[in-house]
């Protein structure tokens, strides 16, 4: 049958259409099979010989596969699972020159001299193996093909310079990992490509390079068997590589069968160097380009006659050299050191009695090692998979699933994936050899589905890491310079051809983050491009939205919901500030333009909403004189003035031009000249903005919180913070000024010459404790004296409202000089009242209920501060009180005296004057700078003497109060 075969080698370079002549040749008979070195090639040649011939006839054999329909013609194989005795009418061997190979070459010398078809039998490979094959086999014809394109040699290049269309190959994993992570960086991405890799993994990161996703490869040589790419440049990153037992020089002939993937059919290509490998040698570049190398010498071979009597026997028919010239016994390979090992133990000794069993355990030791764990590790391995074998024929069902379900699992990065993936190829392996396994349909199906699971699970775990899909992308649109599609979703996200790239902030685009150096260029440059009609539809929406879309923020900054969009700026006057915009300059004049009109717009009327009773006073033509000017100071001050600031022109104003101002709602008190309307929140949060903008300060002091009576002052805070802020500063604590003068109504009313107490209402309108209720006193300029007495113990409870009707609210038990409790959520309770605004004729010797009412403070909070402070202090609120007999309680009092008289009488006279009982700035009785008294008029030397009006008389507390318990408790202490 040899003799009547035709056997023709079909030598030459990379790049000459080998393989597919052999595949054309096949097809011309009715039978045949082709042996290729790797399982990816296999698969490749697999899918075209399926889509010419369709798959019921094509057969798919190799290590971990085995696709045979019971129509086969066809069969494609790996070389080493190529079957045996299948008389086809063709047969093929692919890369012939692997003969050599230290590691493989005895298979593919086995099949050069023992494996033929019928009618035709081809050996395709380099031309390196003339000498060889005909030397082994006299019979063959020799068919030369030539490259169909030129393989230049490039200089050494840059991976950062390295054109597109360019494999870098590597000789490690990881070697391969950090050159793609580089051209990442650097370059958008690149697919990898390993001979470790399943099929499937293999040819979707194959799919990304073809398909133009991503313009480089990173490989290992694999590349150079077979796998037909689209590739113009190969560069090598190292000219040496580990063969499984040391590092050696890659051979000249070795360097051309990777070099020759560049430049497919008609297309030249060019390889070279980068990163740390050193240059091609001059000869060697040459002979590449020429394609000319020293021919093969010597052939791998093992002995295909074995003996199976005994392991020890088989061990010897595999270490028998060679009888022919030309041919070298192969170094142990991993089967043969498996059979070493298991051939020592014990219980494998014993079961290997006959030939049958000595069969079976060489066929269990050829099971590759794909874990690559430890030789160790593998023989135990084999030695429990041949126990089974031996013991019931084959491997049990559930052992097998327990074995498949550790490794089912996507989790993890590439490395424990790619570990899963080469566990799961070992018990493919199983699943493909015949009577191995119960069900061989079903564990095959299953373990491929694991493969698949895990390889799918790889190739995106490696495109994750390696191809930055959105640059790659955006690149290559940019250079086919065509429109970018870009949008811009509800929560302001930035994609451009569906890739994420930034948010758009207001009128300004935030690229992603992650992104640096060429790939932030790209971003940037692809997302202004493809973003220019979304900012005018943007300005347009925008400009047309309703001012309650935009608010502006302590800090001066004009936000668009939560988008900022500009900032105010110092204008002529602190009522009118200027705007600054928040716009790209690639959005264009017109933009910019557009958004700054929209936000001048919202801060004009939002001024002249909030501060309208200010502008309208400095509008109206009805004030004249002094009047007017003071108006003006109004407007100045942002409707806040100290009144010692203005105590002079305050003096010269007459009563007719009080009542005028007092018509837009200004307000003269003892301590500020204020316009009530102005205190509330809002226009505060404003003034203290367009305050600190005339101040040019750089960061802005914010608003207190709404609605607190007394605020901890700020010592750092700029000066006129406390003013602009409605409060006025007096001691460790600022008090607002609207409650200060209803507090200043009080003191009016108190001997400020020979001392007085705190009383109830005080300490309640404030929300203080009587320590910082005479740190605020001292602030305000009275003297705080402390000191102690006997406590008097308090009326029994039926006869308090007698008795305090009696006293009038004017004896002693209306002191009150407890403590509240200092717990910081009951004081800021008992301060906060809601900002609705005294009226302007409001009088001293309102009770607290009334004051509180008027305040809008919860009765809760009053009453809580109330049993607190009585808690503290001894008093009785219900709960039965304990003291030791015979030791008096004492308490705590504080007498306030009017300070600053006696320093300096002249000083402030704008400020309060304790003593001054009898003059009023708020329109009350009494006349200006005249005490009330006998009518005699006041000498400016000697002792001075001062008349206070009489107390007015508080009203009696009703028992019906809700009040009632907690005042009742105040007052009798």
């Amino acid at each position: 049958m040899a003799g009547q075969a035709r056997i023709t080698a079909v030598l030459g370079p990379t790049n000459t259409g080998k393989t597919h002549y052999a595949i054309e040749r096949m097809l011309g008979y009715r039978t045949g099979v082709i042996g290729l070195p790797l399982r990816l090639l296999a698969r490749e040649v697999y899918d075209k010989i399926v889509a010419i011939r369709g798959p019921s006839v094509v057969a798919l054999v190799t290590g971990e596969e085995r696709i045979v329909p019971p129509r086969t013609q066809y069969w494609v194989c790996t070389v080493e699972a190529m079957p045996e005795g299948m008389g086809t009418d063709f047969l093929a061997i692919d890369e012939i020159q692997l003969c050599a190979d230290p590691e493989r070459g005895h298979v593919f010398t086995d099949r050069l001299l023992r494996s033929r078809g019928t009618n035709e039998t081809l050996f395709l490979g380099s031309d390196t193996m003339r000498g060889k094959i005909a030397e082994q086999v006299p019979e063959a014809q020799f068919m030369r093909r030539e490259r169909m394109s030129h393989l230049m040699h490039s200089s050494s290049k840059k991976i950062s310079r390295m054109p597109p269309r360019s494999a870098i190959v590597g000789f490690s994993v990881d070697n391969v990992y950090a050159i793609a992570e580089l051209i990442r960086r650097q370059k958008g991405g690149a697919a990898v490509v390993m001979g470790a890799l399943s099929p499937r993994t293999r040819n979707a990161q194959v799919a990304l390079y073809q398909n133009g996703d991503v313009d480089y490869l990173v490989a290992t040589d694999a590349i150079g068997m077979g796998l037909n790419l689209d590739i113009n440049h190969v560069a090598f990153s190292a000219l040496s590589k580990f063969d499984g037992r040391r590092m050696r020089e890659l051979q000249p002939n070795e360097l051309a069968q990777i070099a020759g993937r560049a430049g497919r059919g008609m297309a030249d290509g060019t390889f070279g160097t980068t990163g740390q490998a050193p240059p091609l040698d001059e000869g060697v570049a040459e002979a590449i380009m020429e394609h000319r190398f020293t021919p093969i010498r010597h052939l791998q071979w093992r002995n295909p006659s074995l003996n199976f009597a005994t392991p020890e026997a088989l061990i010897a028919s595999l270490e028998l050299p060679p009888q022919e010239q030309g041919l070298v016994r192969a170094r142990e390979a991993d089967d043969l050191t498996a059979l070493r090992s298991l051939s020592l133990d014990d219980e494998v000794r014993a079961r290997a009695s006959n030939v049958e069993a000595v069969r079976l355990l060489w066929d269990v030791c050829r099971i590759p090692d794909f874990r690559g764990i430890s030789h160790a590790e593998h023989a135990s391995l084999l030695s429990q998979i041949y126990a089974y074998l031996h013991q019931s024929g084959r491997v049990p069902d559930d052992w097998l699933a327990r074995q498949i379900r550790r490794i089912d699992r996507t989790d993890g990065d590439i490395d424990a994936l790619s570990k899963r993936l080469a566990f799961i190829r070992t018990w493919t392996y199983v699943a493909q050899r015949r009577g191995w396994v119960g069900d061989e349909s079903h564990w095959r199906d299953e373990t491929r589905a694991v493969e698949d699971r895990l390889s799918d699970a790889l190739h995106e775990r490696l495109t994750q890491r390696f191809v930055d899909r959105r640059t790659s992308v955006l690149l290559r649109r940019l250079k086919q310079k065509e429109a970018l599609l870009a949008e811009v979703s509800d929560t302001g996200e930035v994609t451009v051809e569906g890739e994420f790239v930034g948010r758009l902030e207001g009128f300004r685009f935030r690229q992603d983050a992650q992104a640096s150096g060429e790939e932030a260029k790209t971003l940037n440059r692809a997302a202004l491009s493809a973003l220019a009609p979304h900012f005018h539809l943007r300005a347009d929406r925008f400009y047309n939205a309703p001012d309650t879309e935009i608010d502006f923020t302590e800090q001066g900054g004009l936000m668009w919901g939560e988008q900022a969009v500009g900032k105010m700026v110092a204008g002529p006057e602190p009522l009118k500030p200027g705007v600054q915009v928040f716009v790209d300059d690639e959005a264009g004049p017109d933009v910019a333009q557009k958004v700054q009109r929209r936000l001048q717009h919202f801060i004009d009327r939002k001024i002249a909403a909030l501060f309208e009773p200010l502008i309208g006073m400095s509008r109206d033509e009805a004030l004249t004189g002094l009047a007017r000017g003071f108006a003006f100071q109004m407007v100045e001050g942002l409707g806040i003035l100290p009144r010692a600031q203005v105590a002079n022109e305050v003096k010269q104003l007459d009563q007719d031009a009080r009542g005028a101002l007092r018509k837009h709602g200004v307000r003269f008190g003892q301590f500020t000249i204020f316009m009530p309307l102005l205190l509330k929140p809002a226009p505060t949060r404003l003034r203290l903005v367009l305050w600190s903008l005339s101040k040019g300060l750089q960061e802005f002091p914010e608003a207190p919180p709404p609605g607190l009576v007394t605020v901890p002052t700020d010592k750092d805070a700029p000066d006129g913070y406390a003013t602009m802020a409605g409060y006025r500063a007096a001691g460790e604590r600022s008090i607002r000024i609207d409650m200060l003068e209803r507090l200043a109504d009080m003191l009016r009313a108190e001997d400020s010459r020979g001392g007085f107490e705190a009383k109830a209402d005080m300490l309640s309108i404030t929300g203080m404790t009587l320590e910082q209720f005479a740190d605020l006193m001292q602030g305000l300029g009275y003297k705080a004296e402390k000191g102690e007495r006997e406590k008097v113990k308090p009326a029994p409870a039926a006869e308090a409202p007698a008795a305090d009707a009696a006293q009038g609210g004017s004896g002693p038990s209306d002191k009150v000089d407890s403590t509240p409790p200092s717990d910081p959520a009951a004081e800021d309770a008992a301060q906060v009242v809601p900002d609705k605004l005294e009226d302007e004729q409001t009088t001293a010797g309102q009770t607290t209920e009334e004051v509180l009412a008027e305040a809008g403070a919860a009765p809760e909070n009053v009453e809580a501060s109330a049993e607190a402070t009585a808690a503290e202090t001894g008093a009785d609120t219900g709960a039965e009180a304990t003291e030791e007999a015979g030791e008096p309680e004492t308490e705590v009092f504080y007498t306030f005296t009017w300070g600053a008289q006696r320093q300096n009488r002249n000083q402030n006279r704008g400020q309060a004057r304790g003593p001054a009982k009898g003059k009023r700035e708020d329109g009350g009785k009494g006349g200006k700078g005249k005490p009330r008294g006998k009518g005699k008029p006041r000498r400016d030397d000697g002792p001075k003497s001062f008349q206070s009006r009489p107390p007015k008389k508080e009203k009696a507390i009703d028992p019906d109060n809700p009040f009632a318990a907690a005042l009742k408790g105040l007052k009798t202490d």
